[in-house]
């Protein structure tokens, strides 16, 4: 499998000054040794912007997964706070029969802050009150019970991976700000246990509200975000190269 992946880099440029540029580097990976992260991809959200946004990308991540899968790799459902409805499902039960595995002790990394402000909440349709108002998954998103395995603990995630041997996760869901970044099973968690991680830049989008700095689009506060991400955290990737398309 080609994957291309995208990172930023701080160089000189030939006048001596300092930018930023992006880099493109060509991996061929093993399927097999790859697995494809769900993040957080809840059947409900409290911003009707949240909800809209996700819609729209609901049958790209499904065939994306399905793709992933005829290609043998792993997929890991992490819908946080939705444990109790997958108490009696195959997939939950697989990821909990496997050996404990401890990960190592968190590499001491950078965290710059976030280039856009989010401490509203970051809904752009006027919702001011976060609230749980999720149950699940979306079910858009078709779990095979004879394949798959759900977990929102980072150290399940992390014995997983370890147990099929994952060279590579690819990461999809929202929020990239928040979810994606901050949960045990995020991308910060994961560099810091130096697992190979990518964002899929199509299939994510932030909590971000146009009336907060840094005063721009929805659409490029998320640009913004995943920019970040690919400076300081992780390469990012497009779902073609897992879709094939």
């Amino acid at each position: 499998m080609k994957v291309s992946l995208r990172a930023g880099r701080a160089v000189a440029d030939p006048q001596g000054h300092t930018v930023w540029q992006s880099e493109i580097r060509e991996l061929r990976l093993d399927p097999q040794r790859c697995a494809v992260l769900v993040c957080d991809v809840w059947d409900s959200h409290w911003s009707r912007g949240a909800v809209q946004r996700l819609e729209a990308m609901i049958p790209r991540m499904n065939h994306t997964l399905a793709r992933a899968r005829t290609q043998g790799m792993q997929i890991i459902h992490a819908p946080s706070d939705t444990m109790d409805f997958y108490a009696a499902a195959e997939a939950r039960s697989r990821i909990l029969r496997i050996p404990d595995v401890t990960p190592p002790p968190d590499r001491a990394l950078p965290d710059p802050p976030l280039p856009i402000d989010d401490a509203d909440g970051g809904s752009d349709t006027g919702e001011t009150q976060p609230q749980r108002t999720w149950t699940r998954q979306h079910a858009g998103l078709h779990v095979d019970q004879a394949w798959d395995v759900i977990s929102d603990a980072g150290t399940e995630v992390y014995g997983w991976l370890q147990h099929k041997a994952v060279e590579w996760v690819f990461i999809l869901g929202v929020h990239t700000n928040m979810c994606v970044l901050h949960r045990s099973f995020g991308i910060k968690q994961l560099v810091r246990w130096n697992v190979n991680v990518a964002l899929i830049r199509d299939l994510t989008d932030t909590m971000y509200n146009p009336l907060q700095s840094p005063y721009v689009s929805h659409r490029e506060g998320t640009r913004l975000v995943i920019g970040y991400i690919e400076k300081f955290w992780c390469p990012s990737t497009h779902s073609q190269y897992l879709v094939g398309l």
